[in-house]
């Protein structure tokens, strides 16, 4: 049994009948184009599929799983100033 079929549980019977309802409503010479453009829009999905799972890879290869947090800056104290402007004397 084809697996594709099964979900909607087709015979060959159906699947002959709606082959050529198709040949009916699309005719013998538009049927290679509407192949060839499926063909190629199925194509170009399994590509851009392909390139999203190597970047979402690549992205989860190259992030670290811990990052440690930013360290504050050291200032030093400088004697000769006063801590507080207004109390010079």
């Amino acid at each position: 049994m084809n697996v594709p079929f099964a979900v909607w549980d087709l015979g060959m019977g159906q699947i002959i009948l709606i082959l050529l309802v198709v040949l009916l409503l699309f005719g013998a010479k538009k049927l290679p184009e509407l192949a060839k453009g499926l063909g190629q829009g199925i194509k170009e999905f399994k590509k851009a599929s392909r390139d999203m799972q190597n970047e979402i890879s690549q992205a989860a290869a190259n992030t670290p799983a811990e990052e440690p947090p930013p360290s504050k800056p050291a200032t030093p104290a400088e004697p000769d100033k006063p801590q507080n402007p207004s109390a010079t004397t």
